[in-house]
């Protein structure tokens, strides 16, 4: 009897220790999955800042603009550019055209938009004639906000404007042309902050001159890339709730 067991405790050893071993793979398993989702939750966050800081520094030069349609136009930009638009290298390993986005946006392919294909209607430009024109307006790394080089991050920050697509007179290059045009006196500012490993947050703010001679801010929505063609907004500024959603500027 003794001879027949001799080895068992060998085998029950080696269990255990199998056992033990599924059990430690599965806990490094779990904490580098829990790394890796509160790295993403933090990147993510960053991001979407940075679409805000883009915005805000954007609406500076805004102020100092007269003619909106000149930067409808494409000819006013604002002092925050890094050069002439085309590719950035982010984050050391994500190489980003500037020129694709906008037109990925504007025709959903990334070049060569047609007035046609602008005008086409679709989810997420549901429009017509008065889809928005996406116009590069600002764009750099989130570094050059700030001229000290206290600021560490890989972020780059693209914003857009476009005329505000509830206006009814069919012309997207033009602010509203009358006193009884919904859109008249207000643009759409849409700021993207990109990362490396794909980070990407989107933010849409409208921007309205108001009879008192300033600018209201309204945002309309703040969402991922994944959530752009979920967008339908119908009223010329839009301010969701919250207390970050109004923000007055004097523009003497």
């Amino acid at each position: 009897m003794t001879r027949n067991e001799r080895g068992a405790a060998l085998i029950v050893s080696l269990m255990a220790m199998l056992l033990l071993s599924a059990l430690g793979l599965a806990l490094v398993m779990t904490s580098m999955t829990e790394t890796k989702i509160a790295g993403n939750y933090t990147a993510s966050q960053e991001a979407m800042y940075a679409a805000d800081a883009g915005i805000e520094r954007a609406m500076q030069d805004v102020l100092t603009v007269a003619d909106w349609n000149a930067m409808l136009a494409g000819t006013v930009k604002s002092a925050f550019v890094d050069g002439t638009p085309g590719d950035r290298n982010i984050g050391g390993n994500y190489i980003f055209n500037l020129n694709q986005a906008t037109s990925l946006m504007n025709c959903n392919k990334t070049s060569g938009c047609t007035e046609s294909e602008m005008d086409t209607t679709t989810e997420d430009r549901p429009w017509g004639e008065n889809n928005p024109r996406w116009q590069l307006y600002a764009h750099g790394p989130v570094n050059n906000f700030l001229t000290t080089g206290t600021l560490n991050s890989n972020l780059y920050v693209i914003v857009w404007v476009a005329d505000d697509p509830s206006e009814t007179d069919n012309d997207p290059t033009q602010d509203g042309n009358t006193t009884t045009n919904p859109g008249t006196g207000v643009i759409t500012l849409r700021a993207a902050a990109y990362g490396a490993n794909g980070v990407n947050r989107i933010i849409d703010v409208t921007l309205s001159r108001t009879d008192s001679t300033e600018i209201e801010r309204g945002y309309t929505g703040q969402r991922g890339q994944d959530e752009q063609n979920r967008r339908a907004r119908k009223a010329a500024v839009q301010t969701p709730g919250g207390t970050l959603s109004r923000n007055e500027m004097t523009i003497n």
